[in-house]
């Protein structure tokens, strides 16, 4: 009989996301697979440091401990072969992360196997690999930055923040913003607000976590798995987010409605494992303090920008992840 993950959270998270990677990964830019394979088998008793999606794992991880029954279900998933993938194998047992399933595709993308894993979320430094997720619309993806120089989650409860439009919802309000400016747009949210918001590539997975809070022992409002919406958004547009959820009968814990104030320091008193946004201008300075993703915006919206925008981002991305050691 097929495992049934319907009611379990599944994470894919590429070995690079996971796990600090960024030196091997220069030495194979500069001297390809050989080099890289000699490299990794010299050191693959070496245990490899956390990355920027470490803490989140974990403590994800950490819910099915104190769960009526298993929740959250993590893949790591990886370009690599299994030889050369033995050292991220091994780092898995040493940290003590409890994660049975992995995918080395030996150099092949890895966005065709989010299906054959049943993932909810799919997190890379692959630009490629998280576009294709974003376009085949299989599952949630996100584009990880640097991870700050200094995170420590404040306490053991699992804290995932999200941005709105473009990220839990559709992008027909980012555009209408960004292509008839504020007061138009208040305008419509304030006429149209008990009109559900359209879903947006992490609207399934916001669901998917909030019924897993129904699994876990306490209270919702005591739940150690925290969900937050911090956006740009204020009055009277806020009021059309707050009926959206309803509607999908998701319970958030916190909403901070911004109105252009920066987002780094809400998400820093919020502690957040993750956080989830369209926009580079936000999470430059949210990526300083806490882990942060960026959701990449579908081929076919009209908000899509070209690869070179996201590739020389990666490039920025791999540079300051280096000015970070």
């Amino acid at each position: 009989m097929p495992l049934d993950l319907s009611d379990i959270l599944v994470v894919g998270v590429s070995s690079r996301a996971l796990f600090d990677l960024e030196s091997e990964n220069e030495i194979f830019n500069k001297e390809g697979i050989s080099g890289y394979r000699k490299y990794q088998q010299e050191h693959e008793d070496e245990l490899l440091t956390p990355g920027t999606a470490f803490h989140l794992v974990q403590s994800l991880l950490h819910l099915n401990t104190d769960a009526k029954k298993r929740i959250v279900e993590v893949v790591v998933m990886s370009r690599n072969s299994p030889e050369t993938g033995v050292r991220i194998m091994n780092s898995v047992r040493e940290h003590k992360l409890d994660i049975t399933r992995m995918a080395f595709s030996g150099g092949e993308p890895l966005a065709p196997y989010i299906d054959a894993f049943d993932i909810d979320l799919f997190l890379s430094k692959d630009v490629k690999d998280v576009q294709a997720v974003i376009d085949s619309k299989s599952c949630a993806a996100a584009y990880i930055y640097a991870p700050p120089k200094e995170f420590k989650p404040l306490d053991n409860r699992v804290k995932i923040a999200f941005d709105a439009d473009a990220v839990l919802f559709s992008d027909e309000s980012e555009h209408r913003y960004k292509t008839e400016g504020i007061d138009a747009f208040h305008k419509y949210e304030k006429e149209h607000e008990d009109d559900a918001l359209g879903e947006g590539p992490f609207a399934k997975l916001l669901i998917k976590l909030s019924k897993i809070q129904d699994e876990l022992p306490t209270t919702i409002e005591l739940s150690p798995l925290r969900l937050a919406i911090v956006t740009a958004r204020n009055a009277p547009s806020h009021m059309r987010v707050i009926k959206t959820l309803r509607k999908w009968g998701v319970y958030v814990d916190e909403a901070y409605f911004l109105g252009g104030l920066t987002k780094d320091k809400v998400l820093k008193a919020f502690g957040a494992h993750i956080f989830f946004d369209d926009q580079d201008v936000h999470l430059k300075n949210s990526s300083m303090f806490v882990p942060s993703g960026r959701v990449p915006y579908a081929s076919d919206s009209p908000l899509y920008k070209p690869d070179l925008t996201n590739l020389k981002l990666e490039l920025d991305n791999n540079k300051s992840t280096d000015n970070n050691k």
